[in-house]
């Protein structure tokens, strides 16, 4: 699947494109996963916050927030939020997400540890990607996570 992919500071984010961003966030996490959780937690606009954005046309199909150093873990940058539109799912838009959020890491915080907190049923996509699990799994939000890091 053809994917334009943007990584964006929220200053750089138009309203059409937070929008998307925030809309296609709660459709997935909040409806689709019957989640109550935080969604507006002020880490969107933390200075050196990226927005990584996948577009099919005009439509915004793929979507993590990259954390810099210590906004989330003393050390390592963080990816997070990480979806994907449903009607697209299975067709290797979350490997390519991945492997773009990486890169991005990798770009902004060289030689930085990224570390993720992975709903505990995808522990397999992500170790497929190189990450390692760190922990037992825990309830956040209601469902169970796991912390998992890439060197």
């Amino acid at each position: 699947m053809d994917i334009q992919w943007l990584c964006l500071d929220f200053t750089q984010l138009s309203t059409h494109q937070l929008y998307d961003v925030v809309k296609l966030r709660v459709d997935v996490f909040v409806v689709e996963q019957n989640c109550a959780y935080e969604e507006l937690d002020n880490k969107d606009r933390m200075q050196g916050v990226k927005h990584l954005l996948g577009y099919v046309g005009d439509e915004l199909v793929a979507y993590a927030r990259l954390l810099p150093p210590g906004s989330s873990v003393a050390n390592c940058s963080s990816i997070g939020r990480v979806l994907i539109k449903s009607i697209v799912r299975k067709k290797g838009v979350g490997d390519q997400l991945i492997k773009m959020a990486i890169q991005y890491n990798q770009h902004y915080w060289l030689g930085k540890k990224i570390s993720i907190e992975a709903q505990t049923h995808l522990e397999r996509f992500y170790q497929k990607h190189g990450f390692a699990t760190q922990s037992l799994p825990f309830d956040l939000d209601g469902i169970s996570h796991i912390e998992m890091t890439l060197a």
